[in-house]
């Protein structure tokens, strides 16, 4: 089958641009886990330049070629696409070996992608494609506190500096009015061992890498309900007599039961660690030691990307099939997680056990 499809940017965003297509990515697209506008990769296919690759509920990546509230989603596998454009067997079209790369990628988030696309040695489009949006960095700013306070600080001492936004820090350091913080950002940057006009990059790579930490808590935390009830529901369904004969079933709830706890264990140990880190970093300020904690931070990146794209996934999957106070049936709750959830879960245990050792920094 060919099929030749052009589909309008989402949210009316497409424009052109010279002879050459700019597509908006819209900021739900651009701080999700879980989906990758294709409009990112330089493909030759001019279609999938509007469509998008997503994980869907058996975490498989799909090529989403168009999404419509009336209309649904229209999903198709990798290896489709041949039939889809009518691209040639042998050899392979250029886009199908990008799409088969991009597939078995753990997560879409900007953070991930920063790494795994360069791993696979992808380009992207444009350098602020793999950037959050200016939104949901202003959402973060609460999450950030933690990491900017200790800096304010170390600079200004009692912190009483107007901050909205890891920006403004940047800008106050660019331009400090204090004398006393002139001096402090003199001697920061001897312990760095940079000029003083090379303290506001600085600034801009450790925003960066307590920002990844902010968003990925930020998913965490946005996901927590949802899971608490999907555990909920797994409890209550072992504990019926009707489905206790279900060996298979039982076993199932057990195991995922057991898999989503010790992942929110991990993940938590984790940001306990960073955060420590974080407070050990000023305690001893050198540009050796902050490469140090940035590299930690940065080494876990697909692996907590990669576990929170997943557990979102599927956890948006059951609110999606069983919306918050539905009267749906345990049996249909069970055939549900036997026939759909529980297939590629294994796949969020392996990336947890492809994660590198805690080390000391």
């Amino acid at each position: 089958m060919t099929m030749a499809v052009d589909t309008p940017a989402r949210d009316g965003a497409a424009a052109a641009e010279g002879k050459g297509i700019h597509i908006e990515i819209s900021d739900v697209d651009r701080d999700s886990l879980h989906i990758l506008p294709l409009s990112v990769i330089p493909l030759q296919t001019r279609a999938l330049r509007h469509a998008r690759m997503i994980k869907n509920s058996r975490l498989q990546g799909v090529v989403e070629l168009f999404e419509d509230a009336s209309t649904g989603s229209g999903q198709a596998d990798v290896q489709s696409m041949v039939n889809v454009f009518d691209w040639p067997m042998v050899p392979p079209h250029p886009d199908l070996v990008l799409l088969r790369k991009l597939a078995v990628l753990p997560s879409y988030d900007v953070y991930s992608l920063r790494i795994m696309l360069r791993e696979h040695g992808i380009a992207v489009n444009e350098v602020g494609a793999l950037r959050l949006s200016k939104r949901k960095i202003a959402e973060l700013t609460s999450y950030m506190s933690a990491f900017t306070h200790p800096l304010i600080r170390r600079i200004y001492g009692t912190g009483d500096v107007s901050i909205k936004s890891f920006d403004d820090i940047v800008a106050l350091f660019r331009n400090p009015d204090v004398v006393q913080a002139q001096a402090k950002l003199q001697q920061m940057a001897n312990s760095l061992g940079v000029e003083l006009a090379g303290i506001p990059r600085f600034l801009e790579d450790y925003g960066d890498i307590f920002l990844s930490l902010a968003y990925y808590r930020n998913c965490l935390d946005q996901m927590v309900p949802a899971i608490s009830e999907f555990l909920k529901t797994l409890g209550m369904i072992r504990q019926l007599r009707q489905l206790a004969h279900d060996e298979e079933l039982m076993a199932t709830c057990a195991e995922m039961e057991s898999t989503i706890n010790g992942l929110m264990v991990s993940i938590a140990g984790r940001f306990e660690n960073f955060e420590r880190s974080t407070k050990d970093l000023w305690q001893n300020l050198s540009a050796e030691r902050f490469r140090r904690v940035e590299s930690l931070i940065k080494s876990y990146h697909t692996t907590i990307g990669g576990v929170l794209c997943s557990l979102a996934v599927k956890v948006d999957a059951w609110a999606a099939r069983f919306p918050r106070g539905s009267a749906a049936s345990p049996l249909k709750q069970s055939q549900f997680i036997m026939f759909e959830l529980r297939h590629g879960f294994e796949k969020i245990q392996q990336i947890e056990d492809s994660a590198p050792m805690l080390s000391a920094i």
